[in-house]
């Protein structure tokens, strides 16, 4: 539904109901953004003339990394306390939602550190190649949360802003003005990031000519737009409130300076 000045979101999240147990469009969304990622893997390996066996291992290293790393991000940045009091919830309360994405890229840098000593691959050609399946993975997160009705903006005239009517946070705080739709920003923002670093890897063949400079690229593309879009959003945490920048922001820092530093090391390096 839409009026002249805002869209009402009432998008229902659950996609299927099996009894007590809910499937989500959420986590349809990480399924799908894994089977991508593993796909990408599988025609670099093709292209390349490596072992499927390669693809097939970054399955178990890299989605779960990922997995553990966003919810212990989520657990460690924005509430300590709580899990540090009860941290059996850190599994049973994981339902209730909370992954973060800066934990989710430590976890899988680590991740992946393990899949290249595995495999017997250089580090940086991991690193390289699952910045452009990240790309349109980030963007169906960001979808998630969209269908999720959360981690939305502020307050916007624009007419293309939303009424999360289904958001306790958007009906006790915001209704009924209209809000920024920040999980469709960082979707368009992550999907150009995916076609720029297709096009450097298919196209420009940068991934071998330059190592390092599509993981930088992608650290970019990621990390500065979501600096940047924290500017408009809401804040995840009651304690971030009065800060000039908040947590999201904090902790994109060291990845933006990753990202310029590999960069700049790609275009310095011989080939």
């Amino acid at each position: 539904m839409t009026d002249l000045l805002s869209v009402v979101w009432n998008f229902d999240p659950v996609l299927v109901e099996l009894g007590s147990l809910d499937i989500r469009y959420y986590g349809v969304m990480w399924a799908l953004a894994i089977l991508i990622g593993m796909k990408f893997f599988d025609d670099f390996c093709r292209r390349e003339g490596l072992s499927p066996k390669i693809s097939d291992s970054i399955f178990l290293y890299g989605t779960l990394a990922t997995f553990i790393g966003a919810r212990l991000g989520h657990c460690l940045f924005y509430d300590p306390a709580e899990y540090l009091r009860e941290p059996w919830t850190i599994l049973t309360g994981i339902r209730d939602g909370g992954l973060a994405s800066h934990g989710a890229a430590i976890g899988l840098l680590i991740g992946l550190w393990l899949f290249s000593r595995k495999n017997r691959l250089p580090y940086i050609w991991s690193l390289d190649r699952i910045m452009i399946p990240v790309g349109i993975g980030g963007a169906l997160v960001r979808l998630g949360n969209l269908f999720n009705s959360e981690v939305f903006g502020t307050p916007t005239d624009l007419p293309w802003g939303f009424e999360f009517v289904r958001s306790a946070k958007w009906v006790h705080e915001f209704a009924p003005a209209a809000v920024h739709p920040t999980q469709i920003y960082e979707a368009l923002c992550y999907l150009a990031s995916f076609a720029v670093l297709c096009w450097l890897y298919y196209g420009k063949d940068l991934a071998r000519r330059r190592p390092g400079m599509l993981f930088g690229v992608g650290l970019i593309g990621t990390f500065l737009t979501r600096f940047f879009i924290e500017f408009i959003k809401t804040e995840q945490e009651a304690f971030e409130v009065g800060w000039a920048l908040d947590m999201g922001q904090w902790l994109s820092i060291p990845f933006i300076v990753l990202g310029v530093w590999m960069i700049l090391r790609a275009r310095t390096a011989k080939n």
